[in-house]
C-alpha cells in the first residue's frame, strides 16, 4: 500500500470530481460541458485521461450510424491515462499506475470460456451493460453539472473527458516510462491492424496481401504484413495522398479505384496478382459492404482468406455469390485484432519502447485541451490525418 491517500480511495471515501468533457447530445452535436464524475464502485477504476486519439468509430457513432449509439454520451476509447481512484476489490492496478483503456475487456475468470480459450478475445463479462452505455451495476458515473442529468458511457471507456470510470477488467497497466501519446494508439486502431495480420489471418512469410483502405488501421495491416515478410503487398484507396506512406511502410504497389472507371477492383487486383488468381490474404479496413465484397472476391482461388476489420453502418449486409466460397475462399472478421486486452497491450507497448513496433508515423495531428476535440474531428475528415491526438 502506497500511502494514506491510497487507503482513503481504497475504502471508497473519495469524492465526485467536476471536470470538462465533450458530450455528444445527438447526431453531430458535440459540446464541451462541465460534468460530475462519480467515485468508482466495486470492481471499478477512475482515471485521469492524459491524452486521447480520435478513431473513426467515434465519428461513426456521432454520425448516428451506430446501432448501439446512445445520447447524451461521452465518446472516446483510444487513450492514455493514470489511475486516480480504485473501487472495492480492485487488485490489478493501484493509484498512479499508467493505463490504456480497452473497449474489449478481459476478465481472466476461470469460468469464462472466452478468456480461457486461445481462439478468441471476446470476453462477454460486461458486454450486456457496456452496450447500453452503463457500468456493470446498470448505472452511469457521469452527470451534467448544470442540471444533474445522466450522461451515458461509450464502449466502456468514454475518454473524451478529463476523468472517466472504467471496469477493472477494461484497464491494461503499462510501463510508466512509455509515452502515453503513443501508447494510446494500442487501445484500438493500430493494435487492431497488427492483430488482424498476426492473430486472426496468421499471414505467413512470402504471402501476397491486399489491403483495402489506407487509414491508420489499413496502414497498420501493411506494417504488420511487411514485418512478417509478406510480398507483394498492395494497397487500395480513393485518396492517392496516402500512397507515399503506404509504400514507406511496405506496400509494393497502390491502386486508386477512380483510375479504373467502372471496372471492379477485385478484377483489377486479380489481374495484378502474382499468379493472376488473386491474393493469399485480403483485408477490408473501410466498413463499406461493397468494398468488403471486393476484398473477398480478390482473395486467391482455392485458399484465399478475407479478413473484415471495418465496421459497417447499421442495417448493411454483404452480398456475393456462394460460388466464391465453393471455390475455396474464406471470410472472417476481427475485433481488436484478436488481442486479449490486459495481456496484450502491455506487451505491445513494450515492443514499441524497444523500437520493434514504431508508431510515430500514425500521429499526424496534435491538439491541446478537451475543447479542441472538435478540431481533431475536423482533421480526421480532411483526408491526410491518420491519428489526431488530443492532450488534456
Amino acid at each position: 500500500r502506497r500511502s494514506t491517500r491510497y487507503d482513503s480511495y481504497h475504502t471508497m471515501t473519495c469524492e465526485p470530481i467536476v471536470c470538462k468533457a465533450m458530450v455528444a447530445f445527438g447526431v453531430d452535436d458535440l459540446r464541451e460541458e462541465e460534468i460530475v464524475v462519480a467515485p468508482p464502485k466495486a470492481g471499478e477504476v477512475r482515471v485521469k485521461v492524459i491524452c486521447n486519439a480520435l478513431c473513426h468509430t467515434d465519428v461513426y457513432t456521432l454520425s448516428g450510424q451506430d446501432p448501439e449509439g446512445i445520447f447524451p454520451s461521452i465518446l472516446g476509447h483510444e487513450a492514455g491515462a493514470i489511475v486516480e481512484a480504485i473501487g472495492e476489490g480492485v487488485t490489478s492496478v493501484q493509484l498512479g499506475d499508467h493505463v490504456v483503456p480497452g473497449y474489449t475487456p478481459q476478465c481472466k475468470g476461470s469460468d469464462c470460456i472466452f478468456c480461457m480459450s486461445p481462439k478468441t478475445n471476446l470476453c462477454p463479462k460486461i458486454r450486456g451493460t457496456q452496450g447500453k452505455g452503463v457500468m456493470p451495476d446498470g448505472t452511469s458515473r457521469f452527470s451534467l453539472k448544470k442540471d444533474g442529468s445522466i450522461v451515458y458511457h461509450f464502449m466502456g471507456c468514454s475518454t473524451f473527458s478529463e476523468y472517466t470510470v472504467l471496469s477493472e477488467i477494461s484497464v491494461a497497466k503499462i510501463d510508466p516510462a512509455a509515452d502515453l501519446a503513443k501508447a494510446c494508439l494500442f487501445g484500438c486502431g493500430v493494435a487492431t491492424g497488427f492483430g488482424a495480420v498476426w492473430n486472426n489471418a496468421k499471414v505467413e512469410p512470402f504471402s501476397s496481401v491486399a489491403v483495402f483502405g489506407l487509414g491508420a488501421v489499413g496502414l497498420a495491416v501493411v506494417q504488420a504484413a511487411k514485418a512478417i515478410g509478406a510480398h507483394p503487398i498492395v494497397g487500395v484507396d480513393m485518396n492517392p495522398k496516402k500512397f507515399e506512406i503506404a509504400k514507406e511502410l511496405g506496400c509494393t504497389d497502390c491502386f486508386n479505384p477512380a483510375d479504373y472507371d467502372d471496372k471492379p477492383m477485385q478484377q483489377v487486383l486479380i489481374e495484378n496478382s502474382p499468379a493472376k488468381f488473386g491474393f493469399d490474404y485480403t483485408f477490408d479496413c473501410t466498413g463499406n459492404v461493397n468494398v468488403m465484397r471486393a476484398a473477398l472476391e480478390a482473395a486467391h482461388r482455392g485458399w484465399g482468406q478475407c479478413c473484415l476489420i471495418g465496421v459497417a453502418a447499421s442495417g448493411k449486409e454483404i452480398a456475393t455469390r456462394p460460388f466464391q466460397f465453393i471455390t475455396g475462399r474464406r471470410c472472417f472478421g476481427t475485433a481488436f485484432g484478436g488481442w486479449k486486452t490486459r495481456d496484450a497491450i502491455p506487451m505491445l507497448v513494450q515492443r514499441m519502447q524497444k523500437g520493434e513496433l514504431p508508431v510515430d508515423h500514425f500521429i499526424t495531428h496534435n491538439f491541446e485541451g478537451v475543447g479542441s476535440t472538435t478540431k481533431a474531428l475536423e482533421a480526421l475528415h480532411c483526408g491526410d490525418c491518420l491519428r489526431a491526438v488530443v492532450r488534456y
